[in-house]
Formats: structure tokens, C-alpha cells, sequence
């Protein structure tokens, strides 16, 4: 009972804060941000060398602290041989330091790139950027989620959880953007629009 209730006190004040002022997410036609940035594995990924070989599917999440962003990455690795079988390839992008992302692989198995948004260049290019008031970091660090401790200098910065799938032309052609974090693209509908 009291995990549901932080989860719809937490799901409440979210949605109440982003839908204030918050981030609008790039949209379906739009043009992609072009961005660089280091993977999980130490390597540079940038989203122009992975257009040339196909779409890129690109997943925006929290942390390894939100158990539906590691259902979400879960999911997507579950799935990968689908994905990639369409020419596609996976990248997400967090404001997690890389000993988090070291935990979000640990929970999820995931093998694709995830991506540390350092300065929140990426998050802030799509739109999807916002700061966590005073008031819901301390709800959240009386469950034991620091978001500086796993942010690092990104501090208490989350992206709105998001997918876009971006052609290889660097068009976008598919937009999930929810302010409600329980609210995920489902890897059917993903596939879909491969």
C-alpha cells in the first residue's frame, strides 16, 4: 500500500509540475538533433553514424531506481533480434552517472547503447528535460532515491520518459512522450513503425 501511494503521489506531482511548464518533447517530421556520446562500454556513439545503417530507436528514461524504466529497457532488450531484424538499433539516454547505468544494465540485461547524457545536452536538444522541485526529491530520497547520488553533476534533472524513432533521413517518425512515467510505448507498437 504505501509503494502505491508513493507511486501515485509521485505520478500526481509529476504530472502536475511537467504539465505547468514543462517539456513538450520534439514532434513526429521534425528533424533530429544530431548528439555524441558514450555508451555503457566506454565507446562514442554518434546518431549520424547509426542513421547510415538504419532507424534508431531512441529511448529516454529515469533511472535504475524506476522500476518501469527497467521493465521498459527489459522489454526492449527481450525483443532486440526483432528490432534489429528491421535494420534498427536501440539507445537510450539517461542522466545517470555510469556507475548507475552499471546497475541499469545489472537489472535490465540490456546490451544495447545507453547512453550518459552528460550537461543534459540530449535531453534538452528533444525536449524531454525537466528538474525535480525540492519538494518531490525529498519525497523521493525518503525511499532511498538520491537523485544527485545517481545523477552526479546532472543533479536533480529527469527526462520525461520518451521514445522517437528517428529514420535514416534523421526525420522523426514516431513520438511517445507521456508526463506520466507509468505510461511506456509498448515494444509492439515500436515495432510497427520499423
Amino acid at each position: 500500500m504505501k509503494k502505491l501511494l508513493l507511486t501515485a503521489t509521485t505520478a500526481l506531482s509529476v504530472l502536475s509540475a511537467v504539465a505547468q511548464s514543462g517539456p513538450k518533447g520534439l514532434e513526429v517530421g521534425d528533424k533530429a538533433p544530431g548528439f555524441a556520446a558514450k555508451n555503457q562500454y566506454g565507446k562514442k556513439v554518434e546518431l549520424q553514424s547509426v542513421l547510415k545503417k538504419g532507424p534508431a530507436v531512441l529511448v529516454f528514461y529515469r533511472g535504475q531506481w524506476c522500476p518501469y524504466c527497467n521493465k521498459q529497457l527489459s522489454e526492449l532488450e527481450d525483443s532486440l533480434g526483432q528490432i534489429t531484424a528491421k535494420g534498427a538499433m536501440v539507445l537510450a539516454v539517461t542522466p545517470e552517472k555510469s556507475e548507475s547505468i552499471d546497475m541499469t544494465v545489472s537489472k535490465t540485461k540490456a546490451s544495447f547503447s545507453i547512453l550518459h547524457d552528460e550537461g543534459l545536452k540530449i535531453m534538452k536538444e528533444y525536449d524531454v528535460a525537466y528538474m525535480v522541485d525540492a519538494m518531490m526529491s525529498d519525497k523521493l530520497m525518503k525511499y532511498g532515491v538520491d537523485l544527485k547520488k545517481n545523477n552526479g553533476s546532472n543533479g536533480n534533472n529527469l527526462p520525461v520518459p520518451a521514445v522517437y524513432i528517428i529514420n535514416k533521413n534523421g526525420e522523426i517518425i514516431y513520438k511517445h512522450f507521456d508526463a506520466d512515467y507509468t505510461k511506456r510505448a509498448s515494444v509492439k507498437e515500436i515495432l510497427s513503425y520499423l
